[in-house]
């Protein structure tokens, strides 16, 4: 296949779209120089457990600023210990002059107590000098110390959490902590607040992790007071940027014969090249990255300063000399060091012409701060949504000039002769995953209540208002926030529940999402999947096990509160789809409001329709325009061939849901019923009976036990 073959699709398919409302709100400050995010974590200030979920480029850095100069002068505390996944993040803390801004006293860190700039890896062979750092910083009077992840850890081994009392431990990229007991920090953080003698503030800009486990455990999570502010809220406030587009790029055969069909050398761009053990690399990142700058045109040298490589573009497509930073070759410490501190270099930040692209592996991701970046592309699957979310982050800095943002994932098609079809459908299926759950975290939050409520504060309900016994949808244009009403909605009971209603439900549509028989089922075998048993049985499987803790009836509220937002934002997609751009054109950040309206005046919700709308039709749909029909028909030959009968759990459920319809229908579900999910129902009570006579059978003296 020749490379004018690669990708298959002639262009990006966006399957994530938002044009952005820019009010400007998010670069406004106050009289104290704090943003909005700053303002409203500021406002939580004294408590002991503080948890700050806001995306990439919100100002966590300096909202803790701000938060720990207030903890030591006016709370008490006797220092505050940054603490940052990676070295290269710690320049995020810099010195800040914030008194210029209004604030009552400036960030200063002593040379010395900046341990993310000291020599030496983070290993523990090679950290000893940085615990003994920890320790002497303990012992003086210096108030500010930052380290890694790693060097705290090794820290409080050595020094016991009891050496921190009195002090406020600050840790950035908070998804790295997991409850897991394996999770040796998240274990620490568990005997700091067992202890209850040290402040914590948490910060995270996407609050899920890539596998199943927990953050935090549910009582230590309930300690801490919680600040949301959402990527809606952050984006619609910029200032520049207009539009964010996220969308997948599928190609046959090498990665580089493609990569200059999607590689736009005039934007600023980050290129992630793939793993070296995943299945799209060619196993030689340095002549991966060669290649790629082949391609760019002619290599010019480098430059003796920066380390950046020069390469001069061909005449017939614009000339000219752009710079390109390689982050990927680290066989010589020195060159990357000095690559590194060219590109934190606090002199150029202002300059959008100091680098044009960045070439990288496995950095320049969370944390790393180049406000000129357009575009990002990754080539190669990402199981972790956290690092899509990251490294779309790094393109949404707002800047002078700068209008439209992009994420494109370059992936390998599943090819049908292909014979690791599986491994590249599950790849397929997690950059559908990664879609899926973008769609969620761009869009507004969402204020459920059951039908006849009554208007919430600060919402507007159109030009006719609240109408009682009406289909009602308001919005809170400053905060994006929806008050959607639907009927025979399960609200939630405990504190608990409710926090997890209005604050982590992005966290289990994640789950729900990588769910991979819900997404396998959902997404290509629709003939033999309903949509209840996605939305009822998957997600309630989900909520329980993620929430054990929780009642029945409160874990039904959150079942039923995570299916509505996940179905809500597809269905104002598709709403949106249908009006065309000359729908929305001129909506900017309201155009996905007008899509929900939309819906909900041409459908009363309920639950029933709520749950009887399969979440992924739309990233089918847009999976669909990428891929020709040969590759999805082999794409649902293999799912379908994978579906079994109904297991132990699904009829148990499934027999549980037959139980509530018999107590409202007065009849038990028919096998023969019209209605498919009746019919599912039914087949779920014979199932678990035949699972139960076996097991009786298997229990009697004779039976298969006494074998």
């Amino acid at each position: 296949m020749t490379a004018t073959d690669n990708p298959t699709n002639q262009y990006t398919v966006p399957s994530v779209s938002i044009a952005t409302h820019r009010s400007g709100a998010s670069s406004k400050t106050n009289g104290l120089g704090m943003r909005p995010m700053q303002e409203r974590a500021y406002a939580k200030r004294g408590e002991q457990y503080l948890l700050i979920k806001s995306p990439p480029a919100s100002g966590k850095s300096r909202a803790l600023m701000f938060i720990a100069l207030d903890k030591l002068h006016n709370q008490g505390l006797k220092q505050a210990i940054i603490v940052v996944p990676e070295r290269a993040i710690g320049g995020s803390f810099s010195d800040e002059p914030l008194s210029q801004s209004g604030f009552f006293w400036d960030w200063v860190v002593k040379p010395q107590w900046n341990l993310c700039n000291a020599p030496g890896a983070d290993e523990i062979r090679f950290a000893r000098s940085k615990v003994r750092a920890v320790g002497d910083f303990l012992a003086s009077d210096d108030p500010l110390l930052i380290c890694t992840h790693a060097t705290f850890r090794f820290a409080v081994d050595d020094l016991g959490v009891e050496a921190f009392d009195g002090r406020l431990i600050a840790v950035d990229e908070f998804h790295h902590i997991s409850s897991h007991p394996d999770n040796r920090l998240g274990s620490q953080l568990g005997q700091f607040m067992a202890r209850d003698q040290a402040h914590i503030v948490a910060m995270t800009g996407s609050y899920f992790r890539g596998d199943a486990a927990a953050v935090l455990a549910p009582p230590d999570e309930a300690r801490f007071e919680t600040v949301t502010y959402t990527y809606y809220e952050q984006l619609n406030g910029y200032q520049y940027l207009k539009s964010l587009d996220i969308g997948y790029f599928f190609y046959t055969g090498r990665y580089l014969d493609a990569i200059m069909k999607v590689l736009d050398p005039s934007l600023k761009t980050i290129v992630h090249i793939p793993n070296v053990n995943s299945r799209e690399s060619l196993k030689d990142k340095h002549k991966e990255v060669e290649e790629i700058m082949d391609a760019l045109g002619t290599w010019k040298g480098v430059d003796p300063v920066t380390g950046f490589h020069h390469i001069e573009r061909p005449a017939d497509q614009g000339g000219g000399i752009i710079k390109v930073a390689d982050l990927v070759d680290d066989g010589d410490p020195a060159k990357r060091s000095q690559v590194l501190t060219a590109l934190k270099d606090p002199r150029q930040r202002g300059n959008r012409d100091h680098v044009d692209i960045i070439i990288a592996l496995g950095m320049a991701k969370e944390g790393f701060d180049w406000i000129w970046c357009e575009h990002a592309l990754t080539i190669g699957y990402r199981s972790s949504l956290t690092e899509i979310v990251q490294i779309i982050g790094r393109a949404t800095r707002d800047a002078p000039g700068k209008e439209r943002a992009r994420f494109t994932n370059l992936i390998a098609e599943p090819d049908a002769a292909e014979a690791a079809v599986v491994e590249a459908i599950n790849d397929t299926l997690k950059a559908i995953a990664a879609s899926l759950l973008m769609e969620q975290v761009l869009a507004p939050r969402f204020e459920f209540t059951p039908k006849n409520a009554g208007p919430q504060a600060d919402f507007d309900y159109g030009p006719d208002g609240y109408v009682a016994g009406g289909t009602n949808v308001g919005v809170n244009e400053s905060t994006g926030q929806y008050h959607v009403e639907i009927g025979g909605l399960t609200m939630p009971k405990s504190p608990e529940a409710t926090r997890i209603c209005r604050e982590d439900l992005n966290e289990v549509i994640t789950a729900f999402v990588q769910d991979k028989s819900a997404l396998e089922r959902g997404l290509f075998d629709q003939e033999n999947t309903l949509p209840e048993e996605l939305t009822q049985l998957r997600m309630g499987k989900i909520v329980r096990e993620r929430y054990p803790e929780l009642s029945e009836a409160d874990q039904e509220a959150v079942r039923q509160h995570a299916v509505a937002t996940l179905n809500i934002t597809q269905q104002a997609k598709q709403q949106m789809a249908l009006a065309g751009p000359a729908g929305s054109e001129d909506k900017g950040g309201m155009a996905l409001i007008q899509g929900v309206r939309r819906f909900v005046n041409v459908r009363d919700l309920d639950i029933d329709l709520i749950d009887r709308i399969n979440p992924f039709e739309a990233a089918y749909a847009v999976l669909a325009k990428a891929m020709d029909e040969k590759t999805l028909r082999q794409v649902q030959t293999t799912i379908a061939a994978k579906r079994v009968a109904i297991p132990y759990d699904e009829a148990r459920e499934l027999a549980q849901r037959a139980l509530q319809f018999k107590q409202e229908r007065g009849r038990p579900p028919h096998i023969q019923a019209q209605d498919a999910w009746e019919r599912r129902m039914a087949e779920g009570v014979a199932a678990l009976a035949r699972f139960r006579a076996q097991q009786k059978a298997a229990a009697e003296p004779g039976g298969a036990n006494d074998a």
